[in-house]
């Protein structure tokens, strides 16, 4: 792995040649398949950079709404959207046959799995065939999916042959990971460093020059598979260091006078040797819950089985239930049955301050609750307006005093910094807290159950 540099000696064909011209130039015309969290700030870059981008979507609205200048991301700035439609840099279209008229596209679609937790390809698949069926010679196709090794090459490619055309002598392809973290206010595209794998040196090269145009750092890796898998690293090291503290709080659970809050803050004051990670309801997002299950399957081909991350996988699985088991219990003390009881779920997206609801756990624990008989349950979340979960659309209410008292249980599934903790605490007749949110409330912590812990 090197940090890409444009200097770099590598020997460019005629047709690589002249694609570098235009990316230098900018006169590459860039195409973006996928305009959600991944593409769209991938494609607002480089409009704001000069380059001319041409957006691919199947949603009718998103479209619609970005040719108006109109944003439905919340990590992105509505007048920057406002600015690069006004100049025309940045424009959408549900027409896949104007995959012609660009140079370089950009694939970023969902790769989520499939009932039995196997990986399912069909959005890269489709999109791969619509490539294909307007692929041109010159062109370079760069994969943002997250997905396991061996996609790139032995799933994407053969798609695209089929025009005709042979990777490396008349287009280029590449594999460069998503790195998106929604919400963060700090790391965003152009100065989250990003790793790039192509095929063959040329490939690799051109897909790197294409990135460093927007983003500040780009590191070249010998092949996509490389690309495909240090990605997929990324989130399972997350996952298996998540499992680690869910476990530990369910441990702390059980043993008098510890906190498993404090005992991580305790660690957290190593200034080597330790990263901090929390416990929680469950995982979310659409990476974490996705990615084990994504290279366990690939190691089951090679008759390899991944114990450690697949039995990680499963603690962050099992913690809705924890969570579920934890408000029954206390709906149990008090002189109501599970039946006329009522629950509050306050905060249904997958993680503080952000819209995404992908895999959130406040819908297991919606789930959960309501198979074991809780006879009322509401929603409480100020980012999104509705949230849908087993088979139910809840409109999502605002946290007031008076709701408050209505409700048996309230469960903190999500920590957003709109919610008041201490009015929480003194409203509610009793509070789970998975997110360790009531931590500065003082009065009333007789009412609060935290997770991980028995003080």
């Amino acid at each position: 792995m090197k940090l890409f540099d444009p200097q770099s000696a590598v020997t460019l064909s005629p047709m690589g040649q002249a694609l570098a011209h235009k990316v230098n130039a900018k006169t590459a015309i860039v195409g973006i398949i996928g305009l959600g969290y991944v593409g769209l700030p991938i494609g607002l870059e480089f409009a704001k950079r000069g380059y001319n981008v041409l957006g691919f979507d199947v949603s009718t609205q998103k479209v619609g709404m970005l040719n108006a200048g109109e944003n439905y991301n919340e990590d992105i700035a509505d007048a920057d959207i406002a600015a690069v439609a006004a100049n025309g840099r940045l424009k959408a279209t549900t027409d896949f046959t104007r995959l012609k008229e660009v140079d370089i596209i950009f694939i970023a679609v969902p790769t989520p799995f499939n009932d039995n937790k196997d990986p399912d390809l069909s959005f890269i698949e489709r999109a791969s065939e619509k490539v294909g069926e307007a692929l041109q010679r010159g062109q370079l196709v760069i994969l943002k999916s997250t997905t396991f090794p061996g996609t790139t090459e032995d799933y994407m490619v053969p798609i695209l042959e089929r025009s005709g055309l042979k990777t490396g002598d008349d287009f280029y392809v590449a594999f460069s990971p998503e790195r998106v973290d929604p919400g963060n206010k700090t790391y965003h595209t152009g100065n989250t460093p990003i790793v790039v794998g192509g095929i063959g040196a040329e490939a690799t090269y051109l897909a790197s020059l294409v990135n460093s145009a927007i983003i500040e750092k780009v590191y070249m890796v010998t092949n996509p598979k490389i690309a495909e898998l240090e990605k997929l690293l990324e989130n399972i090291f997350r996952s298996v260091n998540i499992a680690l503290v869910n476990e530990l709080a369910l441990l702390c659970e059980r043993m008098e006078g510890i906190d498993v809050w404090e005992v991580i803050e305790a660690a957290a004051t190593k200034p080597f040797g330790y990263m901090k990670f929390l416990p929680g309801p469950g995982i979310g997002g659409h990476c974490i819950p996705i990615d084990p299950y994504y290279l366990s399957w690939l190691a089951r081909a090679y008759d390899f089985e991944t114990r450690f991350i697949t039995l990680s996988a499963n603690t962050n699985e099992s913690m809705p239930s924890h969570v579920a088991n934890k408000v029954v219990h206390i709906i149990a003390k008090q002189p109501i049955s599970l039946q006329d009881s009522r629950v509050l779920v306050i905060g249904a997206t997958f993680k503080k301050n952000v819209k995404d609801m992908r895999h959130s756990p406040a819908e297991p624990i919606i789930r959960l609750l309501e198979t074991a008989g809780v006879g009322h349950i509401d929603v409480a979340d100020p980012w999104v307006p509705e949230y849908e979960a087993h088979g139910r659309t809840f409109t999502c209410l605002e946290v007031t005093p008076e709701m408050l008292k209505t409700y048996h249980c309230a469960v903190i599934v999500t920590d957003h910094d709109a919610f008041d903790p201490q009015m929480i605490v003194a409203h509610s007749n009793y509070v789970v807290d998975t997110r360790n949110m009531l931590k500065d409330v003082t009065t009333g912590r007789e009412k609060i159950v935290l997770l991980g812990s028995t003080l």
